[in-house]
């Protein structure tokens, strides 16, 4: 894999200028002196992986500038080590063999931190939280008021809207989580925030920043409160600290939890709302995590963070513990907790360790065999971050330094002889290797000139499919918004159509209307709701309408109520109609006229029409039936009333009788 490192240090404080070199397959080379200016727009345009630096304070004020304008992918690493654990450059360099010139200038501790971090010596720093904020606004001002700037207005907050939905459906499409907040204005969006939890790299091709127009989208990364400093690799941090299985319940209340890799407890804590790099920091303080550890599954995200923070392996359950297991774990260590977030955080760890725990103890046992007691954690912690035995077993042999022996002088005479002519047939054999020493470093030299050429060639193939890939993403995400647009294109083109067939539809009545001679009724093919509610879409049923209903089988009386309520003046029908619906347009006296019976129905094209005078008789006529049938009930009540007098009078002269006899 092709790597690029640039090495910097300070040559002067005002102006500031940088001694720069750079590692690029084994070679270095000196770039020169620069400017803070010019030594940022020259990592833009080399866009390496690390700069590296013996210490940031070299940096000053300008640091948080440094670490925001660093491109994509790039790491600043501090070669030297944590804060308060910072050894000298020069013991570093010869801790990993790397030699140094007589002249300890700037140029040598850029070319010194480079080589360092090459080894995948220092720790990363981190500026920023896995988190970006992305805020959609306008871009230009309004101006003053009017009409104009009104209709301005409300178009920029359309823009801003569409723009918000089309970044909202790009991170869905992602899968990238985030939260919205909108300020809604207009029957539009003044301003939409995202807060992404993600990193800038995931966001690459993905939103792109707008200055300059209508909406103006800036990107900004979400600072941390105070720097972290991340180890390159895990196994440097495990040489150096205590490793630990880390326990985590995320939440208002964060619980953290340690055990060291014997099962011992080292800290249980809990505290509210400690941002993500207060719990960093805490962990830190207490040794390397190998392990983080969660009670649920799946994991939450932000323990999947912290996971990927200090390179440590995820431990989820197979299944979300349950409060009784986890009250269980803590009676077999026997401690009690101050509250649920640190029974949760504790039992997670010592899940994590008992899961581990035969392969631990059967790393001990062979240790114990191979008289590698000494070193049972630092292999343990090795092998738990994904080394085999024997790789963790070499690793920790290359760290020790060879012991020096001490040869004695024996008392006894001894013939050398022998001696002697070994040592000459031991320096021919040295000449021979040496000659072919010769032969192989001038083999490898040109192999090595081969492998440079070609892995120039890689790299600029890589940035061709680099290129590639993010072209196509974004013809996807274009591809994509096209579909929806077209979607939408047909739905309104089908509303549209209707519209047409609505407007084309009115404009017949009205001719027909204006026509004087005929009259244009409302059709229904059934007397149901979803005929009703079609008609009531297509052209609406208002006061004063005629309906004309082919098949009014099976209405009820909640349709009957509906049309009485829309005060139609009357109903023709091709067959009879349900007795509930004449009782109840009977009462309200509403006719209902009978095709062919009543009044004949002509048909023209999809409309269906009634000459407008014998409309007016048939109505007249039906409205004098009910004038007829209300005197007949009226008449009916009076005879009703007098029959009813004469029978109780009647009944009373019989009684006065009655009375009269018995006198």
């Amino acid at each position: 894999m092709t790597i690029l490192i640039i090495g910097i240090d300070i040559i002067s404080e005002n102006p500031k200028k940088f001694a720069v070199v750079s590692w690029f397959n084994g070679k270095i080379e000196k770039k020169g002196e620069f400017t803070l200016y010019r030594l940022l727009k020259f990592i833009r345009s080399k866009r390496p992986d690390i700069v590296a630096i013996d210490s940031v304070t070299e940096l000053g004020n300008d640091l948080k500038r440094f670490l925001r304008e660093l491109p994509e992918g790039t790491k600043l690493v501090q070669v030297t080590g944590r804060p308060g654990e910072q050894k000298s450059l020069w013991s570093l360099a010869r801790e990993y063999g790397i030699r140094v010139g007589d002249k300890f200038d700037p140029y040598e501790e850029a070319k010194v931190s480079a080589l360092l971090a090459s080894k995948g010596v220092g720790y990363e720093v981190l500026a920023f939280e896995d988190e970006v904020l992305i805020t959609v606004t306008r871009g230009r001002s309004q101006g003053k008021g009017g009409w104009s700037q009104d209709r301005y207005r409300r178009r920029v907050h359309s823009l801003i809207q569409a723009k918000v939905r089309e970044i909202e459906e790009a991170l869905r499409r992602a899968d990238i989580p985030f939260d919205l907040e909108i300020e809604e204005r207009d029957y539009g969006v003044s301003r939409g925030e995202f807060r992404v939890y993600a990193g800038r790299e995931e966001l690459a091709g993905l939103v792109k920043p707008m200055r300059g127009g209508d909406v103006e989208i800036r990107i900004q990364p979400v600072e941390r409160k105070v720097l972290e400093f991340v180890p390159l690799k895990a196994e440097t941090a495990i040489e150096e600290r205590k490793s630990i299985i880390v326990g985590l319940d995320p939440g208002i209340t964060v619980g953290i939890a340690a055990i060291d890799l014997d099962g011992n407890i080292i800290s249980v804590y809990s505290e509210k709302n400690m941002a993500l790099s207060e719990i960093v920091r805490f962990i830190s303080e207490l040794g390397h995590p190998i392990i983080v550890a969660t009670d649920v599954n799946p994991a939450p995200g932000l323990v999947e963070k912290i996971a990927r923070s200090f390179k440590a392996q995820l431990f989820v359950p197979r299944e979300s513990l349950k409060v009784e297991e986890k009250n269980e774990l803590l009676k077999n260590l026997g401690i009690s907790v101050s509250d649920d977030h640190q029974r949760d955080a504790l039992a997670a760890a010592y899940k994590a360790y008992l899961r581990y725990k035969p392969k631990l103890e059967h790393i001990e046992a062979r240790l114990k065999e191979l008289g590698l007691w000494k070193k049972r954690n630092e292999i343990k912690a090795l092998i738990l971050s994904g080394y085999s035995l024997g790789e963790a077993i070499m690793k920790v042999k290359t760290q020790e330094k060879p012991r020096e022996e001490v040869v004695t002088e024996r008392e006894e005479s001894v013939d050398i002889k022998p001696y002697l002519k070994r040592i000459e047939e031991l320096e021919r054999t040295v000449e021979e290797l040496e000659r072919e020493n010769s032969e192989l470093k001038a083999i490898i030299e040109e192999q090595r000139k081969i492998i440079e050429k070609l892995e120039r060639k890689l790299e600029e193939f890589d940035e061709r499919v680099r290129f590639k890939v993010l072209k196509e993403r974004e013809i996807r995400a274009r591809d994509e918004r096209i579909a929806i647009l077209e979607r939408k294109l047909r739905e309104e083109k089908r509303k549209v159509d209707i519209l047409a067939r609505k407007l084309a539809q009115t404009k017949k009545m009205r001719r027909l209307e204006l026509s004087g001679k005929v009259m244009p009724l409302k059709a229904l093919e059934t007397l149901t709701w979803r005929d009703i509610e079609k008609l009531e879409e297509e052209i609406g049923i208002k006061k004063g309408d005629v309906l004309y209903v082919v098949n009014p089988a099976g209405a009820g009386k909640r349709i009957a109520e509906y049309l009485i309520n829309k005060k139609i003046r009357a109903l023709i029908s091709q067959n009879q109609v349900p007795a509930i619906i004449a009782q109840e347009f009977w009462r309200e006296r509403i006719p209902i006229l009978i095709e062919g019976e009543d009044i004949n129905v002509i048909r023209l094209d999809e409309f269906v029409v009634v000459k407008r005078k014998e409309l007016e008789r048939a109505i007249e006529e039906k409205i004098k039936e009910f004038e007829e049938e209300e005197r007949r009930k009226e008449l009916e009540g009076i005879l009703r009333v007098i029959e009813e007098y004469r029978i109780e009078r009647v009944k009373e002269l019989r009684r006065k009788a009655e009375e009269e006899r018995k006198q």
